[in-house]
């Protein structure tokens, strides 16, 4: 996280530039050899940076000649912005790609065995079946009485009763002729198997690719608003004015300013509440230096007159940020 936060301020550092980059006559690899280029009273394990300290102007009262007129002019400087664009880095192009054939599995329905006829000997069928046979026809007999009342006369005593006997059956069983013997024709279907096969869907085509253009975001310095003169009027009477003038021009200063010694996540999201409460900050609280935090530190800093070029300890202190 600490590489990430030097790396953000060296990008910040590279916004503005074009207020921090002194004028070095002498450098031997990343050592200044003059010395009237270091910081002044510099403090051991803190980080300075040169940055433009804005002119100071004040503010004052002058009774002027309320019969003559004049004029007061005021020049109000051109004012800059830095902005991302894209440009064009390889312009968009088209390229033919090989499509290759497409092929899917079917199943198709072969035959494996064609119909065919045989004849089938059928044996003649038999069932049994049982039938009433006579024995014995039916017949009237002569039988000796059981008792003195079926007697003829009381002189014999010997009775004799004419009886009817029935006829006498017999079940007996005998095998028949239920279908006689035959020959019939049997047909034998066709056999039929199922095979996969592969099989082309669709033929190899080319087809033309559309490569999109490439662009690059870079960062640009553009005027959006020239250098103008405002002119006021001054009545010819003497009456009580506002005038503004500076009292100093504006310079380039070493301040301290935030850097791997004391540089945090902590006080990083610290600066981003402080700049959204303000309502210079719109993005996330996520304690990384990105361009929304750099842009509204810039921007808290013109409006406070605060010196510009880094996140210096003056603006910490403005936005009530503690080390």
């Amino acid at each position: 996280m600490r590489n990430i936060a030097i790396f953000s301020i060296l990008v910040f550092l590279f916004v503005v530039g074009f207020y921090v980059s002194p004028t070095v006559s002498q450098q031997t690899g990343d050592t200044i050899t003059d010395k009237s280029l270091y910081p002044p009273n510099a403090k051991p394990g803190e980080c300075y940076a040169r940055v433009k300290v804005p002119e100071k102007y004040e503010t004052y009262e002058e009774q002027v000649v309320k019969k003559q007129g004049g004029e007061q002019i005021e020049i109000v400087p051109p004012k800059f912005e830095i902005v991302e664009e894209k440009v064009l880095v390889k312009e968009a192009s088209f390229q033919l790609e090989m499509v290759p054939a497409t092929y899917e599995t079917v199943e198709e329905q072969v035959l494996l065995k064609p119909a065919y006829e045989v004849l089938e000997d059928i044996p003649a069928e038999y069932e049994t079946i049982e039938e009433q046979v006579l024995v014995k026809p039916a017949q009237t007999v002569w039988k000796k009485g059981r008792g003195p009342i079926e007697k003829v006369d009381g002189s014999t005593g010997e009775i004799l009763c004419l009886i009817e006997e029935p006829a006498e059956y017999k079940t007996v069983s005998k095998k028949v002729l239920k279908t006689p013997a035959q020959v019939v024709k049997k047909e034998i279907p066709a056999e039929y198997g199922i095979v996969e096969k592969t099989v082309m869907k669709t033929p190899p085509t080319t087809a033309k690719v559309e490569i999109p253009a490439e662009y690059e975001t870079v960062k640009v310095k553009k005027q959006v608003s020239p250098a103008q003169e405002i002119r006021t009027a001054i009545p010819e009477e003497k009456q009580t004015v506002k005038k503004t003038k500076k009292i100093s021009e504006g310079k380039l200063e070493w301040k301290p300013i935030l850097c791997e010694t004391n540089m945090t996540s902590q006080v990083i999201k610290e600066i981003q509440v402080a700049l959204k409460t303000d309502g210079y900050y719109f993005g996330p609280v996520d304690g990384v230096v990105g361009p929304g935090t750099i842009s509204g530190l810039r921007s808290y800093q013109d409006a406070n007159g605060l010196a510009t070029g880094g996140i210096t300890l003056e603006s910490l202190k403005t936005l009530g940020v503690k080390m």
